[in-house]
């Protein structure tokens, strides 16, 4: 075996890990990365034999992370970060060696939000790298629009993509002080449905998203106060006291941190939604689509960076 080789091989066992102890299956995971279920299982099973420690209880149907498991997978995925950015930041390629074009597809609020900030370090670093950025909260066909790397909330199942996931997105229930203080914080659901709401637009049917609650509840205002197309907007007008409104972590976070915002109800939060990056399966990887789909992953899946 050539000198380094088994560090290379113990770094790709710990990615298969890290996407498969995000995946619902040890299949989904294979389909993600797109390599085969045993290719994963084998991986899995050899990380076992290294730590002496089963990483998953197993069943006929699916694989559960054991306690010891989630523990490694927070620490796989933190040193697979670190590393990442280690190559990221020290490589010493010629300026011009990266050219090209790099179509990417996100969400509005993040595109607009924090793919500008992610993405001007490499585009500094390489003048010609060209990016086209589209703007979707829906998931784009990226063989249609010439998309190389796409951004979206929720599972993507089409097989046409690799998708990883890169982080949890939590929906918060948030309201102005000044809001708070006129009528009195909501105690539950009902209280909180007597409230000023405001409801965000779908795009592409016009149609208002509802509100998510844990187990599963749903609801959409009769009457809110304020609907709009524009999560950026939504959030003008919660953050100057006239509606509550139901926002992911990575729009209200800023206005969280700084106090003109305050979670209200967070008991009743839904469970978290995976933020999802993927691209196509159809050969092999530009260095430019890999360098700049590294650098978002690890900008999305770092908390200090992007909030979660």
């Amino acid at each position: 075996m050539k000198e380094g080789q088994p560090m290379l091989n113990r770094m790709e066992m710990l990615r298969i890990f890290v996407v498969a102890a995000q995946a619902p299956s040890f299949r989904e995971a294979a389909n993600q990365l797109g390599t085969s279920p045993q290719k994963v299982t084998r991986a899995v099973q050899a990380l076992e034999r290294t730590f002496a420690e089963p990483l998953f209880h197993r069943s006929t149907r699916q694989a559960q992370l054991t306690a010891f498991g989630a523990q490694m997978a927070q620490q796989a995925q933190e040193a697979l970060g670190q590393l990442d950015r280690l190559f990221i930041s020290h490589t010493r390629e010629p300026r011009e060696s990266i050219s090209g074009r790099v179509g990417i597809t996100a969400p509005h609020a993040i595109g607009k939000l924090y793919l500008v900030r992610f993405l001007a370090p490499l585009m500094q670093a390489h003048p010609a790298l060209r990016i086209e950025l589209s703007l979707d909260d829906e998931l784009t066909d990226a063989v249609a629009s010439r998309i190389d790397i796409g951004v979206r909330i929720g599972t993507v199942r089409d097989r046409r993509y690799i998708a990883r996931s890169v982080c949890p997105v939590r929906l918060k229930i948030v309201a102005a002080p000044a809001l708070l203080a006129s009528g009195g914080a909501p105690s539950d659901l009902e209280a909180l449905k007597q409230r000023p709401l405001s409801v965000l637009i779908d795009r592409n049917n016009g149609r208002p998203w509802p509100w998510f609650f844990a187990q599963g509840q749903t609801y959409l205002p009769p009457s809110p106060a304020f609907s709009c197309d524009d999560p950026e907007t939504e959030l003008e007008f919660v953050s100057a006291g006239l509606a509550i409104g139901q926002m992911p972590t990575y729009l209200a976070e800023p206005a969280l941190s700084s106090g003109a915002l305050v979670e209200v109800l967070p008991e009743i939060a839904p469970p978290a939604i995976d933020l999802m990056i993927y691209r196509t399966q159809s050969g092999p990887v530009p260095p430019r689509v890999r360098l700049v789909y590294d650098h978002l992953m690890t900008c999305l899946s770092d908390s200090q960076v992007f909030p979660q």
